[in-house]
């Protein structure tokens, strides 16, 4: 049985290697996931209760990293990184946490989560792209690469996205 649970301090070296290990063979990635992680946990836009794990037979096989950025003058998140360790992919555990994530993240008031990924997979979670809702990416990116949900209902105007500084962005 899978559980998705908030991490906790005793997770980090588990969570570094889960993070590593599931980006070493993604299509897209820069190597450094992993301490971007740890980067992000010691940040001021790290979210506690928005940074999940999966557990399978008490092992942890996924994680999921919400953190807060700026979209115009408004608190919003960020979805980086998600990663499950190769064995466990396509088998629905990337889902949960993301599904989980966005519970949480609605429950905690942000009204938007955008997310730098294969618009392929995202779509599947209601992410579109983001400039539908006038949020414009604070780099180059392909429109069907830089995607949004709406998580609240909200009148903002939104405009550009400022990213926490450990993005390097």
């Amino acid at each position: 049985m899978l559980e998705i649970r908030q991490e906790n301090k005793d997770d980090y070296e588990e969570i570094y290697n889960v993070v590593k290990t599931a980006f070493e063979t993604a299509e897209h990635c820069d190597g450094n996931e992993q301490d971007l992680v740890v980067a992000l946990r010691k940040g001021d836009n790290f979210i506690p209760d928005l940074s999940l794990v999966a557990l399978k037979d008490n092992k942890i096989v996924g994680y999921i990293l919400f953190t807060k950025i700026r979209i115009g003058e408004f608190e919003e998140v960020a979805l980086a990184p998600l990663g499950v360790l190769p064995k466990y992919q396509k088998k629905g555990i990337g889902s949960k946490l993301i599904k989980e994530g966005h519970i949480i993240a609605k429950k905690l008031g942000y009204h938007y989560s955008v997310v730098l990924g294969s618009n392929e997979y995202y779509s599947k979670f209601g992410y579109i792209p983001a400039i539908e809702y006038g949020i414009k990416a604070p780099f180059d990116v392909q429109s069907e690469n830089f995607m949004a949900i709406k998580l609240n209902d909200t009148s903002e105007d939104v405009q550009g996205v400022e990213y926490a500084k450990e993005f390097g962005i």
